[in-house]
């Protein structure tokens, strides 16, 4: 990945309706979900969400596929781990390390940290 396209997808998740249906995807799989289903989950009117899912995908981070009379879209799992691979390749000096080790932070209702 080169360092426009990073900024790129970055920039993609600098917004917060973007990360919330980035994050909904990837809790998703590569399944994916129906758009209209992405918008009631988060209250995103169509139009805007259609936005939001056509800037992630131009960022590298989701993709669309169409099923029958539904548009699905899912987490490019691929570009995110192109995104990650590229934010870390000089983790460390170049030495192996123990990414595991960071503990996610679980939030509680309304956003607050647990």
């Amino acid at each position: 990945m080169e360092m426009k396209q990073a900024v790129e997808a970055l920039g993609a998740l600098a917004q917060d309706s973007r990360l919330a249906i980035f994050r909904l995807l990837v809790r998703a799989g590569p399944k994916g979900m129906a758009a209209g289903a992405i918008g009631e989950q988060l209250g995103i009117p169509a139009p805007t969400l259609s936005f939001h899912l056509a800037f992630l995908a131009r960022a590298g981070l989701a993709t669309s596929r169409q099923e029958g009379r539904f548009v699905l879209y899912a987490a490019d799992f691929n570009g995110m781990g192109r995104l990650l691979a590229y934010l870390t390749e000089d983790c460390c000096g170049g030495k192996a390390c123990l990414p595991g080790q960071a503990v996610p932070v679980r939030r509680a209702k309304g956003g607050a940290h647990a």
